[in-house]
């Protein structure tokens, strides 16, 4: 049954059905707070060991602590990650690698917004760098390991804002990206043409790994006041700031797609899991159809290729279009 299908008659999907991860090994990015935070404790509470990778250790560790004082059965390390920045993302995939030879789920949850224009350390556009590249090198660097691991996923967080999102394919870097926040949009129509196009790669080669899309929503959350904490105008910064943290449903409600996305038996590869009511801003999970530029399958293909030259890692499911 598809999950979150109450509105038809079915049942619906809460965290309780999480089950058992016992002996599993979950990445979740940007796990120190918001919809990352809740994610990792709900693998964690779930039995799973979860890696946090964070940007700001210092800050990793205090949820760390916090989690580890909250949760009677839990399981976490920390791991430095900036995502806009590609010799950390090598960095910290070569530590993953070191330390475990399974990974079992990975959750690119991490993500800036509404962050005024400036390049990363790479020379991408910042919303660009640290929702979709980052997070496609981190991919790509983890893949072998997921694959070989059974019953894997890679589930990427996108958002409703995809829909407002033009993807440049001759800029995708971003480069002449002005608007903050159809910079933003574009980042996350990047994120659902990758976790289609990983599908779909994945089929292909005949690997049994999922990769899921899904979004929170409208979720309380610190993504927008930290997007805007990197721009100069104090009363921006201020008010994005209280918007975030008080509009929208917890932030334990919005990782609930994301926790669907990563667990249910039922959501197949491919698919997009997002909140059921409100026009998607808010309820349980279901599966949705995302927007017709998110579902272009030759803009997948030509954002991947193009992905992979720009972070220089290239897949070893290297399948034809």
């Amino acid at each position: 049954m598809i999950p979150g299908s109450e509105a038809t008659g079915g049942a619906t999907w809460s965290a309780v059905d999480i089950g058992d991860l016992t002996g599993r090994v979950a990445l979740v990015t940007g796990a120190n707070s918001g919809i990352g935070y809740e994610v990792a404790a709900a693998l964690g509470q779930h039995g799973a060991h979860v890696i946090l990778a964070c940007r700001d250790p210092e800050r990793a560790r205090r949820a760390r602590d916090k989690l580890e004082s909250e949760l009677d059965r839990s399981s976490f390390e920390l791991l430095e990650l900036d995502l806009a920045d590609l010799t950390s993302v090598r960095r910290a995939a070569d530590d993953v690698l070191e330390d475990h030879a399974r990974l079992d789920l990975l959750v690119n949850n991490a993500g800036v917004m509404g962050a005024p224009h400036r390049l990363s350390v790479d020379g991408f556009e910042l919303q660009m760098a640290t929702n979709h590249l980052g997070h496609f090198a981190l991919t790509g660097l983890l893949l072998d390991t997921i694959v070989t691991t059974e019953r894997s996923r890679v589930v990427t967080v996108s958002s409703h804002l995809h829909r407002i999102g033009r993807l440049h394919l001759d800029d995708v870097p971003g480069a002449a990206a002005r608007n903050t926040w159809v910079a933003y949009g574009t980042s996350k129509l990047a994120n659902l043409l990758f976790a289609t196009e990983l599908a779909r790669r994945l089929e292909v080669a005949g690997l049994a790994t999922r990769s899921i899309a899904a979004h929170p929503g409208w979720t309380r959350s610190n993504l927008a006041g930290n997007g805007a904490s990197l721009g100069s105008n104090r009363v921006s910064r201020k008010l994005a700031g209280v918007v975030g943290t008080t509009c929208g449903q917890p932030a334990a409600a919005g990782a609930l797609p994301i926790l669907c996305a990563a667990t249910s038996s039922a959501v197949r590869s491919g698919q997009y899991v997002g909140p059921a009511r409100l026009f998607g801003l808010a309820g349980p999970p279901r599966v949705e159809r995302p927007s017709a530029r998110a579902r272009d399958a030759d803009a997948a293909a030509r954002l991947w290729r193009a992905s992979e030259d720009l972070t220089d890692v290239h897949y070893s499911i290297d399948v034809a279009v």
